[in-house]
């Protein structure tokens, strides 16, 4: 390995402008990829196949307008809110609703049909009792006229008694009369037939005649009676008639008021019903308000539908122009952080205050301008790069805004510490003489070795966070590896390139000025390494059990605060104080509960589709939502939208604490085994989904998956630190102080972010929950940088203990030759995570704070106090390893040893260069020593 890297420093130094060229197409394709390709990036987490996610699916799916993504706008009016405001409000919830996918609510409107609805109900009782009243009005009536057709019954019924009495005597009388007829007509024909005989006498006729007249004339009489009696009794069958068609006509007519009673009947009943259920509903939101009852501040709920976890910056930028507009109104204005986020810029003043810092240790450190500038420079190529191809690649994949700043922050610790050792080493060998381009080769042959196989480690650690099984956090941790490899890239290839293109401005001023070059010279600072006696290493070798007590207990005390660790996911409380998305969130919950800044959502697949009918529908929603309201910690319950073949409901839970409460955590888990069983007893099944509970869904699989991946970052460290070291003991106590890095770092995030301890000085404006995912980046990261101060210091106490010195002169000899190269890229990489701290994504912070504070345990007390205590301790046993180990590891010559042997290389017998003018350097480099001289160190 070392011999290709030898290779390849050579060729690059020979052809730098080509290489240099390389690398700029390389940073122009993928910026235009970056400008072409790049997608916005989001703020969400979330775990494809998880339980939550299962539920958002089906709730985007069936219900999609509850399934948005959606932000939070306040309105505030110290003196309450004028008629023209609550116009110029309405106007621009209209403006936002005519955004492509957004919807929004008046919250005047909202407010006030929340409040009417009580009255309104109560309203709608009242009318009820008066219908209910006139009802049984209708009843009464209904039964009087009902015994009113029976006595006019009763009357027809006599009357047609009375009526066939007197036919039946006008019909007697009549027959009376016909009879008499008979015998008045039988006498005129006895009259007739005795006056035809002659035999009555003419008086007689005529008195007989007179009688039979008499007689005729008392029938025709009595048959003009009859006649009469008739014509009475006809006139009396017709009123009859007609009173029975009257009676008819009014048992009809009770009949359909008796059915109009009954339909009014179960009208009043189906409103009583209605309104029943409509009061469990209004009771289940008792509380729920989008206007204080001050008056002063009104909210209002933007969402964006398939925003697929983030509100689009063009519709986020709308928004706010919309809502910043009404403060020429008189109004205050304010945006959540969905609304709000800026995830454009990857670079804050914070981080460039950490180049800064960097830049100026460069300088102290090298004495040039140039040689400080180099490492910065090729960092910023390594990020520039690495950030772009990655940028591209959102595209196809989905990325978090915390990616690129992860691998930024990477990207320039290690890009700067990895040029900087390649830098060191060339300028140690260029001023005790070795030809320019030799030098750089020579300089990646050997610590270019190292630089690989320190960012081989860095890389492994952080692909293995795709071992957790959670998607973003392994796109996280290649996305990052990949930056890191590039940097190792750039210092490997671009590196060499430009020493060879800078030539000995690589040195001082004074230096090249004196013509020291070429003279054999020490760097000051090496002038004494060899002493014993000298140095911090030398100090903690005469105290190694107080060095050893002092460090345990210094980062005890650190560590301490980890045991109270708890997991989260951002809010906006953890936004700066005095921002728009802080002042939201601390408004939301002053005004209308904490728990009003993170719902919970419910979504209820039912077992049948509900009938049609609100009635149904509210019914099967108050059912369930009364059950859900008996959960312990959930404050109000409000129906979100039913799907069109109504067999999935959703309903918005407010917790009674807020999304980063403990409170609310405990509510999540009580709710998990609660609707399960609600779901059984109302014939549903039922889910919760929400970014409230996917924060905690997501805080507890990441908190699963960090012992076995800090057991997987163990085991590597061991099998790694073994081929490397060739001890076992030496690994141990390299993975035992890296354990104490992640302590302290664990602690003194734990402190600052979750307990409050100086949170003023950091910026931390309230305290909370641990960012989820943060104890397993620090592991991958710190591992990997700690492995680098490992390698860098203890390798070179073990190549001086090979070359012949004692267990502890080689301690304080190797800890000598590599400290002051080791201390400069710690304080850049503490500068680099430091300046972190206070960027402007304030998910971003404690991570920096964690990596600033791990590498500052790592570098200054566990890898240059603790590890030279410990092995002064240890002596000679400190390298011991079994015989048939040894023999079977491979030897990875991370120094490059071989190599300086195979070149014949001895820093106490290299020849003076012929001075440093880049054609000269150039037929020098060219020629390969052939002379091989003993081994010397490599520094």
């Amino acid at each position: 390995m070392a011999t290709l890297l030898h290779r390849l420093g050579r060729w690059c130094a020979h052809h730098r402008l080509g290489v240099i060229a390389i690398w700029v197409a390389v940073l122009a394709i993928t910026g235009t990829g970056m400008a072409t390709l790049a997608k916005p990036l989001s703020n969400e987490f979330s775990i494809p196949g998880s339980r939550f996610e299962q539920v958002l699916d089906t709730l985007q799916q069936e219900i999609p307008e509850a399934a948005g993504t959606t932000g939070t706008v306040v309105f505030r009016n110290d003196d309450g809110f004028t008629d023209e405001q609550r116009e110029a409000i309405a106007g621009a919830v209209q403006d936002w609703e005519d955004l492509d996918g957004v919807t929004s609510t008046d919250p005047f409107e909202a407010q006030a049909e929340l409040d009417s609805a009580p009255q309104d109900i109560t309203d709608g009782e009242a009318e009820l009792e008066d219908a209910r009243a006139q009802l049984e009005d209708g009843r009464e009536q209904l039964e009087q006229g009902r015994a009113d057709l029976e006595d006019s019954r009763d009357q027809l019924a006599s009357g047609r008694e009375q009526l066939e009495a007197g036919q039946a005597e006008l019909d007697e009388q009549a027959a009376t009369l016909q009879q008499s007829q008979e015998e008045l007509d039988a006498q005129l024909q006895q009259l007739e037939d005795g006056v035809a005989a002659g035999q009555v006498p003419p008086a007689a006729e005529q008195q007989a005649r007179a009688e039979i007249a008499a007689g005729q004339e008392q029938i025709d009489a009595g048959r003009q009676q009859l006649e009469a009696g008739q014509a009475q009794l006809d006139e009396q069958a017709q009123q009859l008639e007609a009173g029975e068609e009257q009676l008819a006509d009014g048992e009809a007519e009770l009949e359909d008021n008796a059915a109009q009673l009954d339909d009014a009947e179960d009208d009043i009943a189906q409103g009583e019903e209605d309104l029943a259920v409509a009061r469990r509903m209004v009771d289940l939101s008792d509380g729920f308000r989008v206007v204080n009852e001050a008056g002063t501040v009104a909210l209002t709920q933007v969402s964006v539908a398939d925003a697929e976890g983030f509100i689009p910056e063009e519709t986020t930028a709308s928004i706010q122009q919309i809502g910043n507009d009404l403060e020429g109104d008189g109004l205050s204005v304010d945006f959540s952080k969905e609304i709000t986020d800026d995830l454009s810029s990857l670079l804050g003043p914070g981080e460039v205050v950490g180049l800064v810092v960097a830049a100026v240790v460069l300088i102290v450190m090298l004495g040039s301008l140039v040689a400080a500038g180099l490492p910065i420079l090729m960092a910023l190529v390594g990020v520039g790069v690495g950030l772009t191809g990655a940028l591209a690649l959102s595209q196809w994949v989905d990325m978090q805004s915390i990616t690129p700043v992860l691998a930024l922050m990477l990207g320039l610790a290690v890009g700067i510490d990895y040029s900087l050792f390649l830098i060191n080493r060339h300028r140690q060998q260029v001023r005790q003489g070795m030809p320019l381009r030799d030098s750089i080769a020579l300089a990646v042959g050997t610590s270019g070795n190292a630089v690989t196989f320190a960012g081989l480690t860095v890389i492994i650690a952080l692909v293995a966070l795709t071992l957790t099984g959670i998607p973003f956090l392994g796109v996280m941790g290649i996305v990052a590896a990949a930056t890191v490899a590039i940097a190792v890239l750039v210092a490997i290839t671009l590196t060499p390139a430009m020493l060879s293109l800078i030539g000995d401005k690589v040195l001082p001023r004074r230096e090249r000025a004196g013509g020291h070059r070429g003279k054999h010279e020490e760097d000051p600072a090496e002038e004494h390494a060899d002493d014993p006696g000298r140095g911090w290493a030398a100090r903690v070798q005469k105290h190694p059990w107080l060095a050893v007590v002092g460090v345990l207990a210094v980062v005890g005390a650190l560590a301490w605060p980890t045991l109270d660790l708890r997991l989260g996911l951002p809010d906006g409380s953890s936004e700066p104080a005095g921002s728009t998305a802080y002042t939201t969130y601390d408004t939301v919950r002053d005004e209308f509960g904490a728990g009003a800044n993170g719902p919970i959502l419910v979504v209820a697949e039912l077992d049948e589709p509900l009938a049609e009918g609100d009635t149904a529908l509210m019914s099967a929603q108050a059912d369930l939502g009364e059950e859900l309201a008996e959960v312990d910690g959930v404050e109000q319950v409000l129906p979100a939208g039913v799907n069109d073949a109504r067999d999935v409901l959703a309903f918005r839970l407010q917790p009674e604490g807020g999304p980063a409460d403990a409170s609310t955590e405990a509510l999540v888990d009580r709710l998990g085994p609660a609707v399960e069983q609600i779901g059984e007893d109302q014939g549903a099944t039922l889910g919760l989904t929400g970014q409230t509970v996917a924060n905690i869904d997501i805080s507890e699989q990441l908190a699963d998956a960090l012992p076995i991946y800090l057991v997987v970052v163990v085991g590597l460290s061991l099998i790694l630190l073994l081929l490397v070291f060739r001890s076992i003991l030496v690994p141990l106590l390299a993975t035992g102080g890296f354990l104490l890095s992640v302590g302290a770092a664990f602690g003194a995030v734990v402190g600052v972010y979750q307990l409050g301890f100086a949170s003023s000085f950091f910026g931390v404006n309230e305290a909370g929950p641990i960012l989820s995912f943060l104890p397993i980046l620090l592991i991958g990261i710190l591992f990997g940088l700690a492995m680098d101060y490992q390698l860098f210091l203890v390798s070179a106490m073990r190549e001086e203990k090979v070359h012949g010195k004692d267990a502890r002169t080689a301690v304080v000899s190797g800890f000598n030759h590599s400290a002051r190269v080791v201390t400069a890229a710690a304080i850049i990489m503490i500068s680099v995570f430091a300046g972190f701290v206070w960027a402007h994504l304030t998910m971003v912070r404690p991570i920096g704070l964690g990596l600033a504070v791990g590498v500052l345990v790592d570098a200054f007390l566990v890898r240059m106090t603790l590890t030279p205590a410990v092995m002064s301790l240890l002596g000679e046993r400190a390298w011991w390893i079994p015989r048939w180990l040894d023999r079977i590891l491979p030897d990875v010559d991370v120094e490059g040893a071989k190599l300086e042997r195979t070149l014949g290389i001895s820093h106490d017998e290299q020849e003076p260069g012929e001075g440093t003018d880049g054609d000269r350097d150039a037929d020098a480099a060219d020629r390969e020593p052939a002379q091989e001289s003993e081994p010397s160190p490599s520094r």
